[in-house]
C-alpha cells in the first residue's frame, strides 16, 4: 500500500511537472525550441547525406519513410545508399544526438543543485574518471582493444569517481556545495596524474590510442548495439530531470530558503548527482571526453529561455543534441577528413564561453 501510495505521488508530481511545462512553453520559449528542433532536423538530414557516398535530401528522407513503411519519397539511387545509411551513418548520428542530449541535460542538472551556471559535469570527477577507466584497458589491453571493453571501464570508472567526489565531500553528515566542487577538484587533478602516468609508460601506438579517446570523436566502428546501451541510461536520466525541476527551482533561492519550503537539500543533491553521473558516463563511454557542451549549452538557454527548469532542462537537451550534431558534421566536412569532436567543441565552445562571461560581466 506505501508502495502505491509513492508511485501514485510520483506520476502526480511528473503529470504536474508536464503541465506546468506546457503552460509555460510559449512565446519565445515555443520558438526557441521550435527553431532548435527544425535546425536539428535539417543538420542531420544534411549529416546522413553528406560522405563518400552522396545522398540528397529528398533520397535520405525517402529511406526514412519507407522504413517506417510509408511510401513517400525516393530511396537512394547509389546501389550502396540504403547501407551507408542505416549501418554506418544513421548509428552515428543518432549515438551523437544521444551524447548531445546526456551531456546538455547533466550539465542543467549539476548547475542547478549547485546554483551555479558555470558549473559542468566533469568538476564532480566523472569525466576524468571515465578517462581513467578507458586508458587503463587501453593500456593493460594494448593496442586496437575491443572498443566495447574500453566503454565499459570508462563508464564504470566514471561511476566510482564520482561517487567518491560525493563520499569525500561529506563533511558532518551532510555534504555542501563548496565540498563538492572543491573534492571535484582535488580527484581530477589525482586522475590526471593518473592518466599522464599510463601515457608515460603505454606503447607508441596505445599513446595515440589514448590521446584521441580523449580528444573525443564519433568516428569509428559506432553500432545501432551502441544506441542501445546508451537510449535507456539517457532516457531514464532525462526522465529523472524532469522530476525534479521544481525542486531545482527552489534551490535556486539558496539552501536555507530551500530547505524552509520543505526540501531535503541532501537528499536532492544525492539524485542529482547520480543522474549526471549516470548521464555523463553514458556520453562518455563511447565517444571520448566531448568538452564545453554540458558548459555552455545550458549557460546559453537559459538566456534565450530563462532560468525555470521546466523550460531549460529541455531546451537543454535539444540544444546539447543540436551543438553534438552541427560539431560532428563539421568535424567531418571541415578538413576532408575526420577532426577530433571534443577538439572542435573546445575550439568553439571557449571563446563562446568567453564572449557569454563578457556579455555578464557587461550587464552586471
Amino acid at each position: 500500500m506505501l508502495l502505491r501510495s509513492r508511485s501514485t505521488r510520483r506520476a502526480a508530481g511528473l503529470r504536474d511537472v508536464l503541465a506546468e511545462a506546457g503552460a509555460l512553453f510559449r512565446g519565445r520559449a515555443l520558438w526557441v525550441l521550435i527553431g532548435s528542433l527544425l535546425l536539428l532536423g535539417v543538420i542531420v538530414v544534411i549529416s546522413a547525406g553528406t560522405g563518400a557516398v552522396y545522398i540528397s535530401p529528398t533520397e535520405v528522407l525517402g529511406s526514412i519513410a519507407h522504413h517506417w513503411h510509408l511510401e513517400i519519397g525516393p530511396l537512394p539511387s547509389h546501389p550502396q545508399g540504403e547501407n551507408a545509411l542505416w549501418v554506418n551513418r544513421f548509428p552515428r548520428i543518432v549515438l551523437g544526438l544521444l551524447v548531445g542530449v546526456a551531456l546538455g541535460t547533466a550539465g542543467c542538472l549539476l548547475q542547478g543543485v549547485l546554483a551555479n551556471p558555470l558549473a559542468e559535469p566533469g568538476i564532480i570527477g566523472v569525466s576524468s574518471g571515465a578517462a581513467v577507466g578507458a586508458c587503463l584497458m587501453i593500456v593493460i589491453g594494448g593496442v586496437g582493444t575491443n572498443g566495447w571493453a574500453v566503454a565499459g571501464m570508462a563508464g564504470l570508472f566514471g561511476l566510482i569517481t564520482t561517487v567518491g567526489v560525493y563520499v569525500l565531500s561529506i563533511r558532518d553528515g551532510a555534504s555542501s556545495t563548496i565540498m563538492l566542487v572543491l573534492t571535484g577538484i582535488a580527484v581530477n587533478a589525482f586522475a590526471l596524474g593518473i592518466i599522464a602516468y599510463l601515457t608515460y609508460i603505454a606503447s607508441t601506438a596505445a599513446r595515440e590510442q589514448i590521446v584521441f579517446w580523449q580528444m573525443g570523436s564519433l568516428a569509428g566502428n559506432v553500432s545501432w548495439g551502441q544506441v542501445k546501451i546508451v537510449a535507456p541510461l539517457v532516457v531514464a536520466g532525462l526522465l529523472g530531470g524532469v522530476v525534479l525541476v521544481k525542486k531545482l527551482d527552489l534551490l535556486a533561492l539558496g539552501e536555507v530558503q530551500a530547505s524552509a519550503l520543505g526540501i531535503n537539500v541532501e537528499v536532492v543533491r544525492r539524485q542529482v548527482i547520480v543522474l549526471v553521473a549516470m548521464l555523463t558516463a553514458a556520453g562518455v563511454a563511447f565517444t571520448g571526453i566531448v568538452m564545453f557542451v554540458g558548459l555552455i549549452v545550458p549557460h546559453v538557454m537559459r538566456l534565450l529561455v530563462g532560468p525555470r527548469h521546466a523550460l531549460l532542462l529541455p531546451a537543454s537537451a535539444v540544444g546539447g543534441a543540436l551543438v553534438i550534431a552541427a560539431a560532428d558534421l563539421g568535424a567531418r566536412t571541415i578538413t576532408g577528413g575526420e577532426l577530433p569532436l571534443g577538439m572542435l567543441t573546445s575550439l568553439i565552445g571557449g571563446p563562446v564561453f568567453f564572449f557569454l562571461l563578457r556579455q555578464r560581466k557587461a550587464g552586471l
